[in-house]
């Protein structure tokens, strides 16, 4: 992928889950959307009405858009993306650790799947997610090839506990972390292989790019960010600064790497005015 467009240095806004999800999606710092910390099932907080999502800005375009995978930012009816400008959702509300068969904690509840505003599973086998997500993603690109559309495809891998389905287990020579990114590599492929087969390339915009950096304290399972310093949940560059590979073939040239330092904040304002959009003028948006 890498040698077809653009590679950033990216920046998120904090170097856990919740609050640079919230960043994501609003171009906001997470203190000023009121979402610092990570949330969990004991959490009665969420994305608050009052914010503009970017599928929120996209719609009045006429975008068809979806969510799946790893939402995080609330897990009350009211809080997830059907609420939030999503027309489809499917996935988790909060982190794949977050069930009952935690090693260190034994008070989770099961752990809920959700299709739109329905939990319609609970313990999901983990290792069909990365493949239930893209299938969705897959079929709706497909449904929706004659209109514009935003995909917001949040993989819950690789983010511990690993799992990967049978078609990539064992198949890396850096054991389970190495077969989830070879499932996430599949991912990756299969959606850009619909892309281009639907004749979508070059009005289709593709970002890459990753939440926190690794988990250093679950060992090998957790990834690693050499040279940079650290990783999730501390403020050095390997928590903080993450790949970021932007596609978009006959706008921006293949293999070009630039030096310059984006932050996920910029995707919203930058998603809104490629679409000919103005970001809300009743706020301030910090990307």
């Amino acid at each position: 992928m890498a040698r077809e467009g653009i590679k950033f240095t990216s920046f998120y806004a904090q170097p856990v889950c919740t609050p640079s999800r919230a960043a994501l999606l609003t171009g906001c710092y997470p203190m000023r959307v009121g979402l610092p910390n990570v949330l969990d099932h004991t959490a009665n907080i969420g994305i608050n009405d009052g914010e503009t999502t970017i599928a929120e800005v996209l719609k009045p375009r006429g975008y068809a858009t979806a969510c799946f995978g790893k939402w995080h930012l609330g897990h009350h009816p009211k809080f997830l993306p059907a609420r939030h400008g999503f027309d489809e959702y499917f996935g988790l509300p909060y982190s794949n650790d977050m069930w009952p068969r935690h090693p260190t904690y034994d008070a989770f509840p099961a752990l809920p799947l959700i299709h739109n505003d329905e939990i319609v599973q609970y313990n999901p086998d983990q290792r069909q997610l990365t493949t239930w997500y893209t299938r969705r993603a897959v079929n709706f690109i497909t449904r929706h090839k004659e209109e514009p559309f935003l995909v917001y495809l949040a993989h819950t891998m690789a983010h511990v506990p690993l799992h990967v389905s049978d078609k990539f287990a064992g198949r890396s020579a850096q054991g389970p972390y190495g077969d989830v990114l070879m499932e996430l590599d599949w991912s990756v492929g299969q959606i850009l292989s619909t892309v281009r087969a639907l004749g979508l390339d070059s009005n289709t915009l593709v970002v890459f790019t990753s939440d926190n950096g690794p988990w250093y304290i679950k060992g090998e399972d957790g990834g690693n960010a050499t040279p940079w310093r650290a990783g999730k949940g501390t403020t050095y560059e390997g928590g903080m600064r993450v790949p970021c590979i932007v596609r978009w073939p006959g706008h921006i040239p293949a293999g070009l790497v630039s030096g310059e330092i984006a932050t996920s904040m910029d995707i919203y304002p930058t998603f809104a005015h490629l679409a000919g959009l103005q970001v809300p003028q009743d706020r301030i948006i910090d990307g």
